[in-house]
């Protein structure tokens, strides 16, 4: 019996020697873990990706083109610049990357006449080039009957007449004119959709004559609003305003010709872009 008794000791003290040898293994596996990996850390291959430092998002170089009359041309401005070289020279300063690609801008260009040189293979290069394009158009359309233009020389259409600048002339020459202008945004936009469009608003260059005053506000109203209402369905088409810029201060920035702009008319035009492309 006592022999039993003794068996049964040492079962039970190698057992409990067996369990405390596992338990010691154990100890020293956590114990070497917390080591390596101690408390609070994970193994670098269970850490995340490590997040770039956020950064300003790189401003891609803007590649500019414009087109359309002589506003774009910058007739009418002594230095030559026009809005569109001091949109670029105001963006450059402001630290923007941007190169000019082109001028296209051509006296007395009408809206018909800038829907068929969008076929043109050229203009058609250019556009593909740009990013940014900015575009005026549809100054003639309003006012290319006005003995005002023939006699300055300014805006000139193919098509000028004798007849008199009045309302029913402004607006009549509105319908078709607008539509065409919807055209020729839709064109610029199939040619490339990537790029963003800048159209500039019309001002009334006659608001200082009394019987101009409101058919040339109403006309130059009716026009803008023709076009914001095609613009608006574009997300990358924007309008420029340039009525109140020259309402009531046509004698600060119209040249000597009593339409176009003289070079404080174009930095104000100017900068009208920069804030909006920038």
């Amino acid at each position: 019996m006592a022999l039993n008794d003794s068996k049964w000791t040492w079962r039970t003290v190698s057992l409990i020697s067996i369990v405390t040898t596992i338990i010691l293994i154990v100890g020293l596996v956590y114990a070497v873990r917390d080591i390596i990996y101690p408390v609070g850390e994970a193994s670098e291959t269970n850490l995340p990706q490590q997040t770039a430092t956020p950064t300003t998002e790189t401003v891609k170089k803007l590649k500019v083109v414009a087109l359309g009359d002589s506003l774009a041309k910058g007739t009418g401005d002594n230095t030559g610049e026009g809005f569109v070289k001091r949109t670029v020279s105001g963006l450059s300063a402001k630290g923007v990357e941007v190169d000019l690609l082109g001028n296209m801008g051509i006296n007395a260009l009408t809206t018909a006449g800038l829907l068929s040189k969008l076929d043109e293979d050229g203009v058609d290069y250019a556009l593909h080039m740009a990013n940014v394009i900015l575009l005026s158009i549809g100054g003639n359309d309003l006012f290319k009957d006005s003995n005002i233009l023939q006699n300055s020389g300014a805006l000139q259409s193919e098509s000028t007449t004798d007849q008199e600048l009045t309302p029913e002339s402004l607006l009549a020459a509105l319908p078709e004119a607008a539509g065409r202008l919807g055209k020729i945004l839709e064109k610029i936009s199939e040619i490339n959709p990537n790029a963003q469009i800048y159209y500039m608003g019309l001002y009334n260059p006659f608001g200082d004559i009394p019987d101009l005053l409101a058919p040339g506000n109403q006309a130059v109203a009716k026009w803008n609003n023709a076009a914001m209402d095609i613009i608006n369905k574009h997300s990358n088409m924007t309008l420029v305003p340039t009525f109140d810029l020259f309402n009531k201060h046509l004698d600060k920035y119209l040249s000597t010709d009593h339409f176009h702009p003289n070079g404080d008319g174009y930095q104000r035009i100017g900068e009208r872009f920069i804030q909006a492309i920038h």
